[in-house]
């Protein structure tokens, strides 16, 4: 149990992530404060019906796309110069291509960072099957963001979202891979936001799929812990390209059910694997305009 003057430390450091991150906190620090993703991972251990990562476009801003994957030392290069060249800088995220668990070259970046910009917030974003196992990583490598993708918490609405689990040597699929995917998702949520970390839970909004059930979903992460809750359109592609976008007005209206549960984050540009600087303003991708 933590005493007075470590959960007083606690909340003082939630609160300057919070201020700060440009994806967790007021509408100001979306603006105002800028982020780099390092694309250091590509292989990814679950099939989303939604995903597609095989190609880029420079002109392209979503989800899995990237230039390239880097190494640990090309990404530390990579913040070096972000740090020199703008100084709203204030998080470096690993989100992709692939999971970032899934990888060591996760941690040893971020030990990286760790060493060389400690006054940087250290972020990641998980499809969330192996935190479990993880989160005592993530900790020693100082991460105190953290962002799991949960669609939803029921395997009959899973179980549509999600081809494939491959997990301890095994690929499940249906409901077994959803229901193992979910408990792992579930449990380490309750355990980063246990330990301090301030953890955005990401929903896609899926229409005729997991639409009517987001609000199950909000209740769900909010009682394990979830700080704010970001909800995404659909981009049809990959086995739901055929699913059409959900308008706005959609987005607003489940944003809405949800907001007395749960923060809604309303900025999310959907950014890319390799997006550098305050959302919205970087137009090219990381590689392009750093050229390395």
């Amino acid at each position: 149990m933590l005493n007075f003057a470590q959960t007083e430390a606690r909340q003082k450091k939630r609160s300057q992530i919070v201020h700060e991150h440009p994806c967790y906190g007021t509408e100001g620090a979306h603006f105002k404060f800028g982020r780099i993703h390092l694309p250091v991972v590509s292989g990814c251990n679950i099939g989303c019906n939604y995903c597609v990562r095989k190609y880029d476009c420079v002109n392209e801003s979503r989800p899995g796309v990237t230039s390239k994957v880097i190494t640990s030392k090309e990404a530390i290069e990579r913040v070096r110069f972000a740090a020199r060249n703008d100084s709203r800088l204030r998080v470096v995220g690993i989100a992709g291509p692939g999971d970032p668990l899934s990888s060591d070259v996760t941690f040893q970046t971020l030990l990286h960072v760790q060493n060389e910009f400690p006054q940087l917030t250290r972020c990641v974003a998980t499809n969330g099957l192996l935190l479990p196992q993880k989160l005592d990583e993530l900790k020693e490598v100082g991460v105190t963001a953290l962002t799991i993708t949960i669609n939803a918490v029921d395997p009959d609405v899973g179980s549509q979202i999600y081809d494939y689990v491959n997990y301890r040597g095994k690929t499940l699929r249906g409901k077994a891979a959803f229901e193992v995917l979910s408990k792992n998702q579930l449990v380490g949520l309750r355990d980063a936001a246990a330990s301090g970390m301030v953890v955005k839970v990401n929903s896609v909004y899926i229409p005729g799929i997991n639409s009517d059930h987001l609000v199950e979903v909000a209740k769900t992460v909010r009682s394990l812990g979830a700080y704010v809750h970001n909800i995404m359109p659909l981009i049809p592609q990959g086995k739901f390209a055929q699913i059409p976008a959900p308008s706005m007005q959609q987005i607003q209206e489940v944003r809405h059910a949800c907001k007395g549960i749960l923060f809604q984050f309303h900025n999310c540009i959907q950014c890319r694997a390799d997006a550098v600087g305050v959302p919205g303003e970087e137009g090219r991708s990381t590689t392009e305009r750093y050229k390395i």
